[in-house]
């Protein structure tokens, strides 16, 4: 299997950093998900294309994972609840 080379922006480091453990359990699953299958998230158009953002569920509350992928490596953008996460991934782009 090819190495995947996995990178993190600030925001999604500084939202990652706030987590409790089991939080952050949950997200490194998710992140071993979409590194085993990048095409799991929904790809977003218009503004956000080519970026994918894959929903997951951690303490009943819905986490999304924005992230970009090519064959190589994926790119860990933002991680959040739903309010105001696409507004503030357009303005992080």
């Amino acid at each position: 299997m090819t190495h995947i080379k996995l990178s993190q922006m600030p925001a999604f480091k500084r939202a990652y950093k706030k987590l409790t453990p089991t939080e952050k359990e949950k997200v490194d699953e998710a992140i071993h998900a979409l590194i085993k299958d990048p095409g799991i998230g929904e790809e977003k158009k218009g503004d956000l294309a080519g970026v994918f953002v894959y929903q997951f569920k951690s303490h009943h509350q819905l986490m999304l994972l924005a992230y970009e992928w090519n064959v190589h490596e994926r790119l860990l953008l933002m991680l959040g609840v739903h309010e105001n996460f696409y507004h503030d991934l357009k303005n992080k782009r």
